[in-house]
C-alpha cells in the first residue's frame, strides 16, 4: 500500500469520525429538548393525524420500554413505568414541546404477558398491526429485547408481524449492564443470527442500559437521523 493510499484511508477515517460525532451531537440536542406526552390511543380511531416523522418502540411487557424512553429524554416521569406486566394497552405518543423538532416517539403496548386472555391478545394484534401497516410516517420500529434472555418465541412472532407489515425495524437490547462483556457479545451474536434472514430487519444491534446510560447516545443519534432525513431543521 502506498503512502497516498494510507493518506486516503486516514482522511476517510477522519471524515467517518466527524460524521459520527455530528450524529451523536444531533441526538443529544434532540433529546435535550423537553418532551411531553401527547395522547394514548386505545384503538385505531383514536390515532392522531399522521404528520411528523414517527419512530416506535415495541417489546415484551417489562422489557424496559418506559425506562428507556425516560432515559433517552432525561425525564424521569415522561413515560409511566409499572411493575404490573401488561398494564399499558395503548399506543402512547410523545413529542418535543417546541415545534422545532417534528418527530414523535410511539410507545407500543407490551406483549408476552402470560396471563393476558385471548381477546386481549387479539385486540393487541389488531391495534399494533393496523398501526404498523397504515402509518406512512413511521420510519422505523425499535424492537426491545432483554439482553439477559435474548430473543424469545413471541419476539420472533413480532418480527414476523413487522416483516409482514414491511416496517423497517432494529433490535435494541435492554438491561445490557446486567451482563459481562463475553455474555453480552454472545447475545448480540445470537440475536444477529435470529434476524439475519428477516427482510425488514436492520442488521445493526444496539445494546443499551437505561440505568447506566450504555448505548443511549447511539440510539439518540439513530432517531435524530430520521429527523434530518425528513428535511426538518
Amino acid at each position: 500500500m502506498s503512502d497516498m493510499d494510507d493518506g486516503r484511508d486516514d482522511e476517510a477515517a477522519a471524515h467517518e469520525a466527524e460524521a459520527r460525532a455530528a450524529a451523536i451531537e444531533a441526538g443529544r440536542l434532540l433529546f435535550a429538548r423537553p418532551w411531553r406526552f401527547v395522547l394514548g390511543a386505545p384503538s385505531l380511531k383514536y390515532l392522531p393525524p399522521a404528520g411528523p416523522v414517527e419512530v416506535a418502540l415495541a417489546g415484551r411487557s417489562n422489557v424496559g420500554k418506559s425506562s428507556l424512553i425516560n432515559a433517552l429524554a432525561g425525564q424521569r416521569d415522561l413515560a409511566r413505568t409499572s411493575n404490573t406486566p401488561g398494564r399499558t394497552q395503548e399506543l402512547n405518543f410523545f413529542r418535543p414541546e417546541d415545534e422545532g423538532a417534528p418527530i414523535t416517539l410511539v410507545d407500543m403496548p407490551g406483549y408476552g404477558y402470560a396471563a393476558a386472555p385471548k381477546d386481549k391478545v387479539d385486540a393487541w394484534t389488531r391495534l399494533v398491526f393496523g398501526y404498523l401497516r397504515g402509518r406512512a410516517t413511521l420510519k422505523r420500529a425499535y424492537l426491545l429485547i432483554d439482553a439477559r434472555h435474548g430473543p424469545k418465541p413471541n419476539d420472533e412472532e413480532v418480527m414476523g408481524l413487522l416483516d409482514k407489515a414491511a416496517v423497517s425495524y432494529q433490535v435494541v437490547l435492554t438491561k445490557a449492564d446486567k451482563l459481562g462483556a463475553d455474555a453480552l457479545a454472545a447475545v448480540v451474536a445470537q440475536t444477529a443470527e435470529a434476524i439475519r434472514r428477516r427482510p425488514a430487519a436492520y442488521p445493526e444491534i444496539i445494546a443499551t442500559s437505561s440505568e447506566k446510560g450504555l448505548g443511549l447516545d447511539r440510539l439518540r443519534a439513530e432517531i435524530a437521523g430520521f429527523l434530518a432525513g425528513s428535511g426538518a431543521s
